[in-house]
């Protein structure tokens, strides 16, 4: 006697495998690669950095000594 197939499984596993393949294709046509999306990371951080370490403070912003 053969098993029984669940027929939605089967469905769902190919929809998937069909989704999957379509989003590896999209994003190999409009992706960024790993390295560059560290690039561009790396380089708001620093301008970050800068930008904060250029920063005037305002003249009331000044804590009282105690």
């Amino acid at each position: 006697m053969t098993n029984v197939i669940n027929l939605n499984r089967f469905r769902k596993d190919r929809a998937r495998a069909e989704k999957r393949a379509q989003a590896d294709e999209n994003s190999a046509r409009h992706g960024r690669s790993k390295a560059e999306k560290q690039h561009e990371a790396a380089e708001a951080a620093k301008s970050a950095r800068a930008l904060e370490g250029h920063r005037l403070d305002a003249p009331g912003d000044e804590k009282p000594e105690t």
